[in-house]
């Protein structure tokens, strides 16, 4: 299957979806996912003010699932996927900054591959869920470690307005098993491994998190993050680049 590469844009105050092709957009009547169409209409991709790639209502995190990372945050292999929620208040695209709050001595950058969920899912077993993963992109989850780390549960760490960076774009017909990804902070890479680390499987994550709670189209699943996670600074800029996919880079400033 040829890869193929969806992104979601603001254009004259809305946002529209569209298929990339070479340096144009192909402009849809809807979510590719929910059968938009292709209207005729094509924008210059560089002219574009790139949104999330999806309006999520909700981004469903995994904590611990590459081998190494568990290793340096000194934490057991969990046996079962350890989930958190980040609000859709937290999602910020690409190119927008990352705004480190005052409350916060110690934000870190964690480069995840996210999955987009193309339909409403259920209890579903892992064939299901496999095919209800519509497309990949990449995912920033952005965490007050600190906060994190004093505190039992990670909803107030992960879940400040921009800490749910996501983009530039989404991916279809491209598998996630084995992918290189890659955290760069001022152009140094600080993360590089493979989504073939993960301990659970982009499959097996989506089926056990539907046996919890109902996933619906546009949601997105970030699946954990590998080892090599640091604190960002004002000024910086950071990228997560995802084999296949892309790169999403975001400045990063303080809070106003």
């Amino acid at each position: 299957m040829t890869a193929t590469r969806y992104c979601r844009f603001l254009h004259e105050g809305r946002a529209h979806h569209g298929r990339i092709e070479g340096q144009e957009v192909v402009v849809l009547t809807a979510a590719p996912w929910a059968g938009g169409k292709e209207t005729g209409l094509r924008r210059s991709l560089s002219s574009l003010a790139l949104l999330v790639p999806s309006e999520a209502s909700k981004v469903v995190c995994i904590g611990q699932n590459y081998r190494k990372h568990a290793e340096e945050m000194g934490k057991p292999v969990p046996p079962e996927p350890l989930l958190f929620i980040k609000p859709s208040t937290a999602l910020n695209g690409p190119r927008s900054p990352i705004r480190l709050p005052k409350a916060s001595q110690e934000v870190h950058y964690e480069a995840e591959l996210g999955l987009v969920i193309g339909e409403r899912l259920k209890n579903a077993d892992e064939a299901t869920a496999a095919r209800a993963i519509w497309g990949l992109t990449c995912i920033n989850d952005v965490t007050a470690r600190d906060i994190q780390r004093r505190e039992i549960q990670h909803t107030r760490a992960k879940s400040y307005d921009t800490f749910a960076c996501a983009g530039p774009w989404a991916v279809t017909g491209l598998s996630p098993a084995d992918l290189r990804i890659l955290c760069r902070v001022n152009g140094q890479v600080r993360q590089d491994s493979r989504t073939s680390d993960m301990v659970f499987s982009p499959a097996q994550l989506v089926s056990f998190i539907s046996h919890i709670m109902t996933l619906l189209p546009g949601d997105l699943v970030s699946t954990g993050t590998p080892s090599g996670v640091g604190a960002l600074a004002a000024g910086d800029t950071v990228e997560v680049e995802l084999e296949g996919i892309g790169t999403l880079a975001n400045p990063v400033e303080m809070e106003p």
